[in-house]
């Protein structure tokens, strides 16, 4: 029996989030919970790790793309030319 609770709505009933493992679904009645972030629940260590490794690669990627769109901006800043010399206006 999984845990439901009322969502405030007459006949309506909704699974809790600690029903279910959030990387692979596995029931988590009567079974240890292992959370991560806070409020995401996982079957398994391995589970955890797993997700603990996806988010790692995903902050890896977007802080790489950060620093290659920055390095982007500064190569493609177009050279600028600059002359100098006296003018004689008559």
């Amino acid at each position: 029996m999984s845990a439901y609770y009322y969502s405030g709505y007459p006949d309506h009933y909704e699974a809790h989030y600690l029903d279910a493992c959030s990387l692979c679904s596995k029931s988590l009645h009567n079974s240890d919970i292992f959370m991560y972030r806070g409020n995401t629940p996982f079957c398994s260590k391995e589970c955890r790790q797993e997700q603990i490794e996806i988010d790692e690669e995903k902050e890896k990627n977007w802080k790489s793309g950060r620093s290659l769109r920055k390095s982007d901006a500064k190569s493609s800043t177009p050279n600028k030319t600059v002359r100098t010399g006296t003018v004689a206006v008559a």
